[in-house]
């Protein structure tokens, strides 16, 4: 076969996405026409959001593919650094108002910083991978091209012509795109940009601001301002939200007299003096948590809602399409995504496993990947993606106070246990991708337990009291207990629930009626259907809690060791790793619920 000169076949390029310098640094690697994973970098570094050149999960997927980082013949990033320079003249506009002068100069300089640390990082990839190409691909092509094939590609649609809605905080210059993705004769996608919003209106920019202004980390706890909002009235801050985020025929606008013009760099704030009169002053994390909060919480939720709505309303009728995929940060508020669901007239909505900016990895190299070969690779409907532990040697004390023992019949074996109200950890097979645990890195409860939810939150999550947990359930069974019509294999979609549900599982219903569902098929996950199916022949409803094994302001276990650490500093009952049973030492289990029973829930960030 013909080599070129990367030491590759012309035919079967190798290519390397990335996302790396920013936040949620991942890798993602295509060779052979098949996605050989997608592996976020703080599941291995032990960092959560780390921004680290994503190093070790480099080198698993270039040991799980067998190649070497000189066979790599194309990386693939998930920036183009070239439209921030373009941007920096841009914003010498700004001068003219009086509302924006003060911030232009600052932020034409901080998109020509960002242009040179892009450009630093691409001679650092060229030093990495000798024999590769370095490409930057514009961000929200990424971001959808990777929603539209892992999107739909979980709803088990093969994409053929859907709508694609990419919303976040920032991708070069773009904040909210609307495309058009259509099948072509080579079994590839033609990606068509139909609409696109512009900084400085951004849905993400103004959730991540009134995240920090209400005391939470911007970038990772907007799903605590999310689950915040259903305890608040909106009234009293809606007309406020209404002003700040108008709606237009073209998507939104941003009025800059609340929320300041960008400047890229964390010294800038993020809401001005006015916005403050007009609301609180910024909480302080660790604070008690105010009405005024809950309120001011539920206007921006609510907001938030209705441009998600009108954004995708905007999609079909520009699209013409049925289905709709949603990518981008904003795209993991699953109660927006219920409403899309719900008011926007698609017959499907999809939200691929990593809506965020480690999903662009793999979108990157997507887009790279189609440029080169026409097509888009296999593999990529799925989220199991990452490291895999198979036939794991465990002694039977693999720490000094853990006891390990194998178990014969895992599935019927954890079913039995979660039946009598244990809290049980999971780690099999292969690492999900995204910030969802969907049954390979998970926490289990019964959620017929009258007090699971806060024994999750005080002893084994540590986090705020008013944050709900999520349901898994047989993808048959799904209508008994929630209203979606569709399935949701991601858990990112907010559901309506039935009467039965309110009834018999109120402990996965939050306090506004819905449950961010997880439906699972025995195709999708073997033996999570297989605890599903046990436990409800124990029970009678093959339902259980399922949320992240991982505390508090740590990434979801990547590894082993990280797991056995899970089960050493919270209340976790027991875990099951790789079919071996680890529990506590009956002492340190004491200890442990004692110290548990003295910490205050959510002390640890």
């Amino acid at each position: 076969m013909m080599r070129n000169r990367h030491g590759a076949s012309d035919a079967s390029p190798v290519v390397l996405g990335l996302c790396s310098g920013t936040h949620d640094s991942a890798a993602a690697l295509i060779t052979g026409d098949r996605l050989i994973g997608l592996v976020e970098e703080e599941r291995l570094n032990g960092i959560k959001h780390t921004s680290a050149y994503p190093q070790q999960a480099i080198g698993w997927l270039l040991s799980r593919g067998g190649v070497t980082p000189e066979e790599v013949t194309h990386v693939a990033y998930n920036f183009d650094p070239r439209r921030y320079l373009a941007a920096a003249p841009a914003a010498l506009r700004h001068l003219a108002s009086p509302v924006t002068a003060r911030r232009a100069l600052p932020r034409a300089r901080s998109f020509a910083r960002v242009y040179r640390n892009g450009r630093d990082r691409f001679r650092s990839f060229r030093a990495q991978f000798l024999n590769a190409s370095v490409t930057g691909i514009e961000h929200h092509l990424a971001h959808g091209l990777y929603a539209a094939t892992a999107g739909l590609g979980g709803l088990d649609l093969q994409v053929r012509d859907a709508a694609v809605l990419v919303v976040d905080s920032l991708g070069e210059t773009a904040t909210t795109t609307i495309s058009h993705v259509r099948r072509t004769r080579r079994d590839g996608l033609r990606y068509q940009r139909v609409l696109t919003v512009t900084d400085p209106a951004s849905l993400g920019y103004v959730y991540g601001a009134v995240t920090r202004h209400l005391g939470w980390c911007r970038g990772d706890e907007e799903g605590t301002v999310m689950a915040l909002a259903a305890q608040g009235d909106p009234a009293r801050f809606r007309g406020l939200c209404t002003k700040a985020i108008p709606l237009t025929d073209n998507g939104f606008g941003l009025d800059m007299r609340l929320f300041p013009l960008r400047v890229l760099s964390g010294r800038w704030p993020r809401v001005t003096d006015a916005f403050t009169a007009a609301t609180c002053p910024p909480r302080t994390p660790g604070t008690p948590i105010e009405q005024i909060h809950m309120d001011l919480a539920a206007a921006l939720q609510e907001r938030t809602e209705q441009v998600m709505v009108h954004l995708a309303r905007r999609a079909r009728a520009l699209t013409g399409a049925s289905s709709l995929a949603v990518g981008g940060g904003v795209g993991m508020n699953c109660v927006a995504v219920g409403r899309i669901c719900q008011e926007a007239g698609f017959d499907q909505v999809a939200v691929p496993p990593a809506p965020g900016d480690s999903g662009t990895a793999a979108g990157a190299a997507l887009a790279l990947n189609q440029t080169l070969t026409g097509h888009i690779p296999e593999g990529t409907g799925t989220c199991y993606l990452g490291p895999e532990y198979p036939e794991l040697p465990l002694s039977p004390r693999p720490r000094s106070h853990l006891t390990a023992t194998r178990v014969a019949a895992p599935a019927a074996f954890l079913a039995r246990r979660l039946a009598e109200g244990q809290i049980v950890g999971l780690f099999q097979g292969r690492l999900e991708t995204g910030p969802r645990a969907l049954g390979n890195r998970s926490i289990l409860a019964s959620p017929l337990e009258a007090d699971v939810v806060d024994r999750l939150n005080s002893t084994v999550k540590f986090r705020e009291p008013f944050r709900p947990f999520a349901p898994v359930v047989l993808a048959d069974y799904a209508a008994d207990y929630f209203s979606l019509n569709q399935p949701s294999p991601f858990m990112s979609i907010a559901s309506g629930v039935t009467d039965m549900a309110r009834q018999l599982i109120p402990a996965v219903v939050h306090v506004n009626g819905t449950a961010r569902v997880q439906t699972v098929t025995s195709a999708q996950n073997p033996l999570l259907a297989q605890v599903l199916a046990a436990f409800a022949q124990l029970t009678g409803h093959p339902v259980l809690i399922n949320t992240s094994l991982n505390i508090k302001g740590k990434p979801i276990c990547g590894t082993p060791d990280a797991a056995l650490d899970c089960l050493t500093a919270s209340g976790l009952d027991g875990l099951l790793l790789e079919g071996w049973w680890v529990t506590k030492d009956p002492s340190r289990e004491a200890s442990s619920r004692s110290k548990q029973a003295t910490s205050r829930p959510g002390a640890s960030s």
